[in-house]
């Protein structure tokens, strides 16, 4: 797509590989970069310097903003250790994780809020997202956890901010928010530059966090790093979608500049410490952590030369010389990933989009399991009737919806034996016929509660359930109440609706099926349709399988484009 005359987002833009990227997009001419980071700071530096190098642009070509994009706007420019440590919002940060994304969670979500409010054509998205959900060590969390309970001490703080530090739950609400973020922002094109986690080498990697080797913590960085990817792999499979892309540089990205001064670990200078020999202490008995006994503090500061790499600190000359040497994490410059990332949002190919790649090399739907699929139904079919029984859902792949929706088709079925004739009936006939067979086919009704779902029975005010019900989903509570609100959203989630509304429905989609054919050339014999009369059988039965799958189609607009 063109760059020219468009407004792009960079996150993480202050950053080695944003303010990178900044610079290559400068050269087609953006109408807008909008330069996202952490802190303000850092945003309103990157764009000072950004104004500074192009001086016969408008000013307003660059515009600063910040903020944790995981957290809730009000959060967004606190330390999250502080977030945690108040109970009310470490509550909130447990339920924006882990209940289902409502409209509440998403209107404060600060990621949702910046996309929307900036509403861009292309997101590229330069944040170390591994990094950020991962940095909070879950082995160090858990051995936490196991302590306090040997020792009887278990505090409820200390479980929760376990549980809010858990990686997939968190990374899966942000894809969530992303996806929704996008779509709502009609952002056309959203590329992640993205990572390996061990600068492209194995599990050989010899330098990790001081633990074993390879490191657990840096382990889980590529973890998420990967579940990432194949997460935007979904999402680039989803019709609709923005255009979906990642860089994934696997090296170390070097650099941002070489200098002389404060040495900084976690944002902060070293301290100068010292102890001297006649402190030294016998190497027996316990080593305490905390011990401080004998060690001279000083305000004195560590200086020395360094190379700055961006996102992942500074390194001394003998660490960048020994972490980049031959056969090592070697090095790739921001300027050489920038430039790719450019020439992908136009439309060239890198090969190095591996979001593409994974398109290319994973095994999709195979002529022959197309040409056997036939054969498996037709095999199906005839064990149906030498068994005199029904094979309509089992309630094991789920969701519950699926199940509802085949078993509803399937009283059609017992209705009347073709898809047409069903619009002879009106809906309150449909309904009342519907409660005769629930009424007299034991094994009809017995299979549905068995499985799981509640049948909704006519009048709208009572029902049949089992043991167990999918719908609604239980979680942490024992009850739920029945408002009119609720049986609505669990009708459409799985309950088996026998109102005469719900068979309008059915008959509107008959209607929309038949209509749907008809309306096609009934001569064109070409490949250009996919479901024809015969497909459908003239309308003179009804396939429950077929029925649902061109509702996921085109009612849930669930279908795939990639193959």
């Amino acid at each position: 797509m063109e760059i020219f005359g468009k407004k792009v987002l960079v996150l993480g833009g202050w950053g080695l590989v944003g303010s990178a990227v900044c610079r290559e997009l400068m050269k087609h001419n953006p109408a807008k970069i909008f330069v996202s980071s952490l802190r303000k700071s850092e945003a309103e530096e990157a764009v000072k310097q950004l104004q500074e190098e192009f001086p016969n642009v408008p000013p307003t070509t660059f515009e600063a903003k910040w903020g944790n994009i995981f957290a809730r706007t009000e959060w967004k420019d606190m330390d999250w250790h502080d977030v945690l440590a108040n109970q009310t919002w470490r509550h909130q940060v447990i339920d924006d994780i882990y209940n289902e994304l409502t409209e509440d969670i998403l209107q404060n979500s600060a990621l949702y809020s910046l996309l929307t409010e900036c509403s861009p054509d292309v997101v590229i998205d330069c944040v170390n997202t591994a990094t950020a959900i991962a940095y909070q060590d879950i082995y160090k969390g858990v051995n936490t956890v196991r302590e306090e309970i040997a020792n009887g001490t278990l505090k409820p703080d200390v479980v929760e901010k376990l549980i809010s530090s858990i990686y997939i739950p968190q990374l899966i609400r942000h894809i969530q928010i992303l996806y929704k973020g996008l779509i709502d922002a009609n952002v056309k094109m959203y590329v992640k530059i993205g990572t390996s986690g061990t600068g492209g080498m194995g599990l050989n990697i010899p330098y990790t966090h001081s633990e074993e080797r390879p490191s657990r913590v840096l382990l889980a960085k590529s973890a998420v790093a990967g579940a990432q990817t194949l997460l935007l792999y979904l999402m680039a499979r989803t019709p609709n979608s923005p255009l979906i892309k990642e860089i994934k540089p696997a090296a170390a990205i070097a650099w941002k500049k070489i200098a002389f001064g404060d040495v900084i670990r976690k944002g902060r200078p070293i301290k100068i410490v010292d102890m001297p020999l006649e402190n030294a202490k016998l190497a027996q008995g316990k080593f305490k952590f905390n011990d401080t006994e004998g060690i001279i503090e000083t305000e004195e500061v560590f200086k020395s030369v360094f190379i700055d790499t961006g996102e992942n600190g500074i390194f001394s000359r003998g660490e960048f010389e020994a972490i980049s040497a031959l056969g090592q994490m070697e090095i790739v410059t921001p300027e050489e990933i920038a430039i790719y990332t450019v020439h992908e949002i136009l439309g060239g190919n890198t090969g190095k989009d591996v979001i593409q790649g994974l398109d290319a090399f994973t095994l999709g739907p195979t002529y022959r399991g197309g040409f056997l699929q036939s054969y498996a139904v037709e095999k199906l079919k005839y064990l149906e009737n030498e068994n005199n029984t029904e094979s309509i859902a089992f309630e094991l792949l789920g969701p519950p919806r699926l199940s509802k929706l085949l078993y509803e088709a399937n009283i059609l079925k017992h209705i009347s034996g073709s898809l047409k004739d069903i619009l002879n009936y009106s809906s309150e006939e449909l309904s009342q016929k519907a409660l005769e067979i629930i009424k007299k086919n034991y094994k009809l009704r017995s299979q549905m509660l068995s499985i799981g779902l509640v049948i909704l029975l006519p009048d709208g005010k009572t029902y049949l359930r089992g043991k167990e019900v999918k719908i609604p989903v239980q979680g942490n509570l024992s009850e739920i109440e029945l408002t009119d609100e609720n049986i609505e959203k669990w009708c459409k989630e799985g309950w088996v609706d026998l109102r005469s509304v719900n068979f309008e429905l059915w008959k509107n989609r008959i209607r929309e099926i038949i209509n749907q054919i008809e309306s096609q050339t009934k001569d064109d014999t070409s490949s250009r349709y996919n479901y024809t009369l015969q497909y459908w059988d003239n309308f003179e039965s009804i396939s429950e399988g077929k029925i649902v799958g061109w509702i996921f189609e085109n009612e849930d607009k669930g279908w795939r484009f990639k193959r």
